[in-house]
């Protein structure tokens, strides 16, 4: 696979985790599952192959998109289609930054992945079709950066405080949630609304998110794991409970996860048998 990401500068850089293209992936199976991250993402088909969503339970097809989709903050995994000589640019945000550019309440799209035109302007379907009329991935990466540019809105950025917020749950230890809650300014009723808006989630759920792939840091590549010793370090207050959150995540009990050797490969996808 041939990977190549934009270089972002502020303002963007502010609110944006990465824009990045690929081409010549090359999987070996038909359907991956994907883990929550907490962030929203801008998915821009450059290939003509159609994608699919799947339930995650009996993998029938439960959507279908082609050129321009949003996926939101999901409280789970999301099954979908993997292609073989596929061709995607993807804009991921920050956890706090799709609002400045999207402008309309983040918790709209909680769980649901949306053709982009549902949800916004044509104007993102113009910007896939000069895409298509370039041969350099630079090219197609510069055109993603001026939409960007283009309809960013400083009025829009989310309150400092917020951020400080979102910035010190990623960045602390998964068990100091409850100070890093009690140090906000303002009421909890208020942080609730703020991350609803511009994150999406509740800030107990965002946290959840973040621990599960915190126990993913800690796993991965590991040749010995010890779960008990993983279960208390990320608060957990008994194995019974880490079990049921780690499956609700991914779809796996730990030692399945492991077994499949899942650990060995630090990404937030993984793939599942297709039924047929």
């Amino acid at each position: 696979m041939k990977f190549e990401a934009l270089n972002l500068n502020t303002p963007l850089s502010d609110y944006i985790e990465t824009v990045f293209h690929y081409h010549d992936y090359m999987p070996d199976h038909s359907i991956e599952r994907v883990v929550p991250t907490g962030h929203v993402y801008i998915l821009f088909e450059l290939d003509g192959m159609l994608r699919k969503t799947f339930d995650n339970e009996t993998l029938k097809p439960t959507g279908e998109f082609s050129k321009v989709w949003i996926s939101g903050l999901h409280k789970n995994y999301l099954s979908i289609s993997s292609h073989a000589k596929s061709e995607m640019l993807v804009i991921q945000f920050k956890p706090f930054g799709a609002f400045p550019f999207l402008n309309f309440p983040i918790k709209q799209i909680n769980d649901r992945v949306v053709a982009v035109e549902q949800v916004l302007a044509q104007d993102l379907l113009q910007v896939h079709q000069s895409m298509l009329g370039k041969d350099n991935p630079s090219e197609k990466l510069a055109l993603a950066e001026k939409w960007l540019y283009h309809n960013f809105r400083a009025d829009k950025a989310p309150p400092q405080s917020l951020i400080e917020m979102v910035t010190n749950l990623s960045f602390q230890p998964v068990t100091a949630y409850k100070q890093v809650i009690k140090d906000y300014p303002n009421s909890q009723k208020h942080l609730i609304a703020q991350f609803k808006k511009y994150v999406g989630l509740t800030p107990k759920l965002y946290h959840r998110i973040l621990r599960f792939n915190d126990i993913l840091q800690q796993i991965n590549k590991k040749e010995t794991i010890t779960w008990t010793q993983i279960t208390y370090q990320s608060g957990f207050s008994d194995q019974s409970h880490f079990i049921k959150e780690f499956k609700h995540f991914c779809g796996f009990n730990p030692q399945q996860f492991i077994k499949q050797d899942f650990n060995q490969n630090p990404t937030n996808f993984f793939p599942v048998e297709d039924p047929g």
